[in-house]
This record gives structure tokens, sequence and C-alpha cells, in this order.
């Protein structure tokens, strides 16, 4: 799309070299914000392959702070699958930690990140930390909480259909 392809154009022109200059960057276009797609441009850009050398554990509060101020499913789930979930596979444990955390949050964005953040990671996905957050947010009756346990649970289904079925009889008897 033509947002993309001028935050590409934009980061080609003037690189970043630093994880500090690609955080200030985003952090900046993200709060100085005035319309939804330069917050859309913001995500562009945390989530641009050209800057995933800089995704590190320093990030998490950066994506967290988009997650719980963008407040809508447009924002967090993008960062909380590329972003979020591409920390979780590079730093599983003190991840991990911080998406059960995440689970039991009151912020609704942050316990649907917790519950999406491993979409893409198929026969990666940590199936008792899916299931944990899951658990802890099948009483929510919000339709972007359901929405989400739906969603973890058909696309992990595709990797192993079996277990998300037991998973959904295991919890449902509760």
């Amino acid at each position: 799309n033509e947002r993309r392809s001028l935050v590409h154009l934009a980061s080609r022109r003037h690189p970043l070299a630093t994880p500090t200059a690609w955080q200030g960057a985003v952090r900046d276009l993200w709060r100085r914000a005035k319309f939804r797609e330069e917050r859309y441009a913001a995500c562009d850009l945390a989530l641009d392959p050209r800057h995933a050398r800089f995704v590190d554990l320093d990030a998490l509060p950066l994506f967290e702070e988009m997650i719980v101020a963008g407040a809508w499913w447009d924002f967090s789930d993008p960062l909380a699958t590329h972003g979020v979930g591409r920390l979780l596979m590079d730093h599983p444990r003190p991840v991990a930690k911080q998406m059960r955390r995440w689970a039991r949050s009151r912020d609704l964005w942050k316990r649907r990140s917790a519950i999406i953040c491993q979409l893409r990671l198929g026969q990666d996905t940590d199936l008792g930390r899916l299931e944990e957050c899951i658990a802890h947010n099948l009483d929510d009756e919000d339709f972007f909480i359901r929405k989400a346990i739906g969603w973890a649970l058909r696309q992990y289904a595709r990797t192993d259909a079996a277990w998300a079925r037991r998973v959904v009889k295991k919890l449902g008897a509760r």
C-alpha cells in the first residue's frame, strides 16, 4: 500500500543506524500523530524488516506503549503478532514472563496481545503459555477477547487440530 511504500522510501533515504534512533523515530511519529494514518506509519516503521536487528528486549516497552495507547485491534494485532511474537521467539523466558502478566492485565489490548502473540509461531508455539493466556481470559465476554481466543485456537489447529480440540473440551468444562 502507499503508506508502507512511503515509510519504506523514507527508511531507505534516512536510515536509522541504532536501536536508539529507531525507537526514537517510532516514538516520535507515534506520539506526535494527529491522524490515525500517522500511527499506522509508526507501526510500519516499528515492524519494517530493515529494522528487525533493533527489535530486542528494549523494544517491548515501545510495543506495549503503542498497544495500550492505540487501544484498538488495528494497532495491537500487528504489533502483537509481528513485534511481540518476534521478541518471544528471540527471548522466550523474559517475554513469556511479561505475557503472563499481560494476560492478567486490566488492559484489554494487552490481554488480547498476550493471547495472539504466538499466531505466527506454528510448531514453535508454547502450548502451555497459550492455554494459560486463554484460561485467564475465558470468562471475559468482550468481543475482542473472545475473537482473540478463537483466532489463536483456530490458527494453532492448523498445526495440531487434536490439541486445539482437547483444550476447547478441557477449558469448556470449567
